[in-house]
């Protein structure tokens, strides 16, 4: 979606993708086609499709709820509820894909939907070089999946979260920040799933993100520093903004995380006194250093240069116009040896663990959630691959990770959630920090830049510690580090343990064209890197 497509939403221009058409939030609890007919309606796309030709068809019945609230300082911006509904049909006819899909969600809507597809992968099939081999998979039946939540968030009045957010923004300010933004992002999919494999898969999957930005001012000075949210996207209800007291996460430096639960008000609090306490921060000087680098700072970089490059359609050069292709090409794969990183790396891909974002009962081919290892003792030993991928891999069975953003949406092979696992050992983080003599602790996303095979980067923070003799000294600031994939990885020294494990998430990641997004989870524990290039990005040196 265009800039200009979400401005006529009435949507900020902030690049927040929105799907379908505005209503009002009591239709949000509505409740949607029921099961039975849900059937129905797929049997009847089923059959058109295989009376036309096709020899596999899957139909997905999607309703995609939205609701989005954006505010600043003491006013709402703007406020978002949106339904998208409607079918949309795949198939393989004549050994080719063919899609359609419909908002005419009727028995002769669907009918004709269905005949479209086949049309198109008949038209599509005089130019294939290659029959598609799909990795079979045996249907499971009529079933059901739902995100374990407590509190659906759409049940709770508007504005109860219009005054968390005053609230959010009111503290923040008493607290020295001159400006803030507070957001909360809420998405239903209620989706059903119908193919020839003889699955009737029905799931309602859940995921909230509230965030904010503060900014305090030097007005003297004539600068400004911010800090973001702590927060990550979860799989989870309204409940991920209750419950507090025992999912916090402690640091030398005080509160710096949040586990399955997270207090938006005590993070904000904090944001704007360490905003505050930027503007004097000291700018690092240029050089090496060892890194403690906190989860919700290394779940991006995870993302960047594990998640992205392991993806198969990256590395086989199909997927390049959108972020690029891969260096983690099939003959490093193949040799069995190629060290993506040290011994300690060990990382996983993960559609089953819970509260994360990419965390469904199967997936828009109807295979099931499962995990397996991307990278095991340091070694690339497998990708992420869907049904029709898999057999490069010489592998008969899909890894369960393809997915649509939307019902007129063609799935394809999107990325699980990409973790790595904690260190066997007891660490904390205080423990970490003991050992580095030199080093910077860092919290928190901030800009990032990597090239077009996933290879060299650069990824700055939110907020940098200085380590001196084991302890931290005090704030920096205007830092980033540049390395490339596998120098980055090979450096990772020491890992806490699973006490210390947690998640970060990307809420719209995009890709493909024309480009979709998926949200996607990536967990670990604080991890220590030795002897990375840091750099300064700022001025004072």
């Amino acid at each position: 979606m265009g800039m200009g497509a979400l401005l006529a939403a009435g949507i900020p221009a902030t690049g927040i993708p929105v799907l379908g058409g505005s209503v009002t939030p009591e239709h949000l609890l509505e409740p949607g086609v029921d099961v039975a007919t849900k059937k129905r309606l797929a049997d009847i796309a089923l059959n058109a499709a295989k009376s036309k030709g096709a020899t596999y068809t899957d139909v997905r019945i999607g309703r995609y709820l939205q609701q989005y609230v954006f505010t600043r300082e003491t006013r709402v911006q703007n406020l978002v509820n949106a339904e998208s509904f409607g079918v949309g049909i795949r198939v393989i006819a004549n050994g080719t894909w063919g899609f359609s899909a419909t908002n005419n969600v009727t028995p002769d809507g669907i009918a004709k939907c269905a005949e479209t597809a086949v049309a198109i992968a008949k038209a599509n099939a005089k130019i294939q070089k290659e029959p598609v081999q799909l990795a079979p998979q045996k249907g499971v039946g009529e079933v059901t999946w739902k995100t374990p939540i407590k509190k659906n968030a759409f049940e709770v009045p508007v504005q109860e979260k219009i005054d968390l957010l005053m609230k959010v923004n009111g503290e923040a300010m008493k607290n020295g920040a001159a400006f803030v933004t507070s957001n909360l992002f809420f998405i239903n999919e209620q989706k059903y799933f119908a193919s020839t494999d003889g699955s009737y898969i029905d799931q309602d999957v859940h995921r909230i993100w509230p965030t904010f930005t503060v900014s305090a001012v030097d007005r003297g000075a004539g600068k400004f520093k911010t800090r973001d949210a702590l927060s990550s996207p979860m799989g989870m209800g309204y409940e991920y903004l209750e419950g507090l007291a025992s999912e916090k996460i402690l640091a030398p430096n005080g509160l710096v995380g949040y586990r399955n639960s997270y207090d938006m008000v005590e993070d904000a609090i904090l944001a704007a006194k360490q905003a505050k306490e930027k503007l004097t921060a000291k700018s690092v000087q240029p050089g090496k250093y060892d890194l403690v680098l906190d989860p919700n700072h290394l779940g991006l970089t995870i993302h960047e240069s594990v998640g992205h490059p392991l993806e198969l359609d990256r590395v086989l050069g199909y997927e390049a116009n959108y972020a690029g292709t891969s260096f983690a090409t099939l003959d490093k794969w193949k040799t069995k040896s190629f060290n993506y990183g040290s011994k300690l790396v060990n990382i996983v891909a993960d559609k089953t663990q819970p509260y994360t974002l990419g965390t469904v009962g199967y997936d828009d081919e109807g295979v099931p959630g499962k995990q397996w290892d991307l990278i095991k003792d340091g070694i690339l030993v497998n990708y992420q691959a869907i049904r029709d991928q898999v057999k490069i891999l010489g592998e008969n069975e899909s890894n369960g990770c393809c997915y649509a953003d939307n019902w007129d949406s063609i799935q394809f092979q999107r990325m699980p959630n990409v973790s790595l696992k904690a260190g066997t050992e007891k660490l904390s983080v205080g423990d970490m920090i003991k050992g580095v003599e030199k080093g910077i602790y860092i919290i928190g996303r901030g800009s990032y830049s990597i090239d077009q095979q996933r290879y060299n980067f650069q990824f700055g923070g939110q907020l940098f510690y200085e380590i001196k003799n084991g302890a931290i000294v005090g704030m920096m600031d205007d830092v980033a580090y540049q390395s490339n994939t596998q120098e980055f990885w090979n450096s990772c020294a020491q890992l806490c343990d699973k006490d210390d494990y947690r998640t970060f998430g990307s809420f719209f990641d995009g890709k493909g064209q024309p480009s979709q997004v998926s949200a996607v989870s990536h967990g670990c524990p604080t991890t220590r890197f030795n002897n990375v290039n840091v750099i300064n990005t700022g001025r004072n040196i």
